[in-house]
């Protein structure tokens, strides 16, 4: 019962976010609750149980801490701006507001509310079976877990001052965690995922649910994440070609001569 709760109520607060942002003609509302939106599910799923465990708990507060950090960072950094161009190119293949509006009810508020109730199987399993101990794998999963929140804030704070120097503007980021890798952001919300997976793993039945991080992972390179980035600055950006020519496009490591 606990998953069907989870998901109805995903998509019902889902609902609520897009009369709201068919109210204030921008979608993009969505992207500020894709974070927290984790944490709903995750304490949900928790407060359903009579005495969850001290492992289950923090399982939980490290959801809520990811998903606070983005959410947070997300909406300063989106609050004053127009529609994000992904949603606004969207907008171009229906004839009108309406058409579009009703159709992203779809194809974007339930389709994200869906992928996020998918990726947080893992902590629903956990939750549901129970977690009594900490083994190995809840130590190397938080490892995991605080090198991936290290590197996306460190790497979203690194572009954000970048971002403010005026004399910036049109150049490409190409020091600090960006010499390492193209996407430190990306590459962080991969391990944070990775690193929830083998905590959440201390429960044999979440095993079963690799799929989620693997999910998680191919949104990031291929469909939202670096795929789309990359194919917008190519255009924007006059050096971005030779910024990916010599920087790992995921994984860190240092950059080509």
């Amino acid at each position: 019962m606990t998953f069907v709760i989870t998901l109805l109520l995903t998509l019902a607060i889902m609902t609520v976010l897009w009369r709201v942002a068919v109210a204030r003609h921008n979608v993009s509302l969505i992207d500020i609750y894709w974070g927290p939106g984790f944490a709903v599910i995750a304490w949900v799923a928790v407060a359903r149980e009579s005495a969850p465990s001290a492992v289950i708990v923090v399982l939980a507060l490290l959801v809520s801490l990811w998903g606070a950090r983005l959410g947070i960072h997300l909406w300063t950094r989106n609050r004053n701006l127009p529609e994000d161009p992904r949603y606004a190119a969207m907008r171009q293949n229906y004839p009108g507001d309406e058409d579009f509006e009703r159709a992203s009810l779809v194809k974007i508020f339930y389709l994200q509310g869906t992928l996020m109730w998918l990726i947080s199987l893992p902590v629903q399993i956990a939750v549901v079976t129970g977690i009594e101990s900490t083994g190995p794998l809840a130590v190397l999963g938080l490892l995991v877990f605080v090198v991936g929140l290290l590197f996306e804030t460190v790497g979203d704070y690194q572009l954000a001052r970048f971002k403010r120097d005026p004399s910036n503007k049109g150049k490409v980021l190409d020091s600090g965690l960006w010499r390492l890798t193209r996407h430190p952001n990306y590459f962080g919300d991969a391990c944070v995922w990775w690193g929830i997976f083998l905590i959440a793993a201390e429960a044999p039945a979440a095993r079963w649910a690799v799929f989620a991080p693997l999910l998680m992972n191919y949104l990031l390179l291929q469909v939202s994440g670096k795929k789309l980035l990359e194919d917008n600055l190519r255009l924007s950006k006059p050096g971005y070609a030779e910024y990916i020519e010599k920087t790992s496009p995921f994984l860190p490591r240092p950059p080509r001569d």
